[in-house]
């Protein structure tokens, strides 16, 4: 085996020696043995503004052809479009023409990588004013929204997926001057991420041609080196047994990562009910206790209240009590303190008979009121008063008010002072018609004349 192969790096070393030097540059391998035809694939989701698509292809390692998945890739500066390789048939051998950077798409062979790459030039976008304006109808966006994009319609031939140019079955188209003139200018060769991709995919042995049959499990990626997670595309009609280890043990991960985010998830989802479950019994006990706590504040007041009023209902019992004793008291005392002489005021009135019998009385009474007339004023003036009694006669019924003047004396005399003073009054006029008795006394004289 190792002969053979030596014998097939010998025959490539000559080949290379006798391409000539203007397009020695293009070739990195030559092989007797065609390339497979190109994967079909769907082209993953642009991860951001600004990358460019990078068609997949087949390289050629230790053990044959194996698959290098189209990707999106950052340009090494703005301004710059990638011219993908391709396989091309020289003097009896398959050569692989690497791709560059350049500020034009130069010629690939003619080979109909798809996604704006039909086999001239590029129609999937083009730069202005250093930014890359994407063409709508050849990339995919997955929804998300570009600032800059246009759309235009480009002709897709689905019926050959021929992946080298020249040679038997091979792809017959010839550069044009320009794109002669153009392989022959400067270029920017394959960014680092490039050549570690190409790595990664020769590194993985279901990428061979002879595992995959043509259908590898991961035909373009989101990412350089990325060949697991969602941003992987498989080929068309790729079985599930061609997947690789390492795309299994990563679903693998990616379902235990899940299964372990839904049981946070639920963990942290049953934390949270179990807060919020605490919080509400808080919360209900706290108004609980307020509403307990208000109605016994409330039921305090009330009871004070109540004790307040009854209280309250004894001491106005207490002064109304005392307000009646203290009226009935001062009604008491003022009906004691009424004049005495109101009382007889009517009884001269009622019997004037009383007037002859007046001396009498009066002569009777008069130590009863005593005291009275001992502080009166003397008798010397009442004298020139008595003789008005003979000419009117009507005063003779004041010795019978006299009468009844004194009788009540002895009872109201320390209750009323005033009536003592009002005593000798009426004995002073008592006293006028005392003289009266001496008419009397002359009565026999009267009877001379008979």
């Amino acid at each position: 085996m190792r002969t053979l192969l030596s014998i097939r790096y010998f025959l490539l070393a000559l080949v290379i020696l006798a391409v000539p030097a203007a397009s020695r540059a293009q070739f990195s391998a030559s092989i007797t043995l065609a390339p497979p035809e190109l994967v079909v694939y769907s082209q993953p989701i642009c991860p951001q503004e600004g990358y460019l698509w990078t068609p997949g292809y087949w390289a050629y390692g230790d053990e044959g052809y194996f698959w290098v998945p189209g990707t999106w890739i950052e340009p090494p500066s703005e301004g710059l479009l990638w011219t993908p390789g391709y396989w091309g048939w020289n003097e009896g051998a398959y050569a692989w023409n690497g791709g560059y950077w350049g500020g034009e798409v130069g010629f690939y062979g003619g080979v109909n990588y798809g996604y704006g790459y039909g086999g001239s030039g590029y129609e999937g976008g083009y730069w202005r004013n250093n930014q890359f304006s994407y063409n709508t109808t050849v990339n995919n966006f997955g929804g998300e929204h570009f600032r800059n994009t246009y759309d235009k319609r480009v002709s897709v031939n689905t019926s050959s997926h021929v992946s080298f140019n020249g040679g038997s079955g091979g792809i017959t188209a010839r550069p044009s001057a320009r794109e002669e003139t153009y392989a022959h200018a400067s270029h920017t060769p394959a960014t680092a991420a490039q050549t570690s991709h190409q790595s990664a995919a020769g590194g993985n042995h279901e990428m061979l041609a002879s595992v995959n049959h043509g259908r590898p499990a991961v035909a373009a990626t989101a990412k350089p080196g990325e060949f697991s997670g969602k941003g992987v595309v498989a080929a068309h009609g790729a079985p599930a047994e061609n997947k690789p280890e390492a795309n299994k043990a990563a679903e693998t991960k990616a379902t235990e990562n899940k299964a372990a985010e839904n049981k946070a998830a639920e963990s942290k989802a049953t934390e949270n009910r179990a807060a919020a479950s605490k919080a509400t019994e808080n919360k209900t006990a706290e108004n609980r206790a307020a509403a307990t706590k208000a109605t016994e504040n409330k039921a305090a007041e009330n009871k004070a209240t109540e004790n307040k009023a009854t209280e309250n209902k004894p001491a106005a019992s207490h002064a109304t009590a005392n307000k009646t004793k203290e009226n009935n008291a001062a009604a008491t005392r003022s009906n004691e303190n009424k004049p005495a002489e109101s009382k007889p005021a009517a009884k001269p009135a009622a019997k004037p008979e009383h007037t002859a019998a007046a001396p009498a009385t009066h002569t009777a009474a008069r130590p009863a009121a005593q005291p009275a007339a001992k502080s009166a004023t003397p008798r010397p003036e009442v004298k020139p008063v008595a003789a008005t009694p003979a000419a009117k006669p009507e005063r003779e019924a004041a010795p019978a008010h006299t009468e009844s003047a004194p009788k009540p004396a002895p009872q109201q005399h320390q209750a009323a002072p005033q009536q003592h003073q009002a005593a000798p009054q009426q004995h002073q006029a008592a006293a006028k018609p005392a003289a009266a008795p001496k008419p009397e006394a002359a009565h026999p004289s009267e009877e001379k004349p008979k």
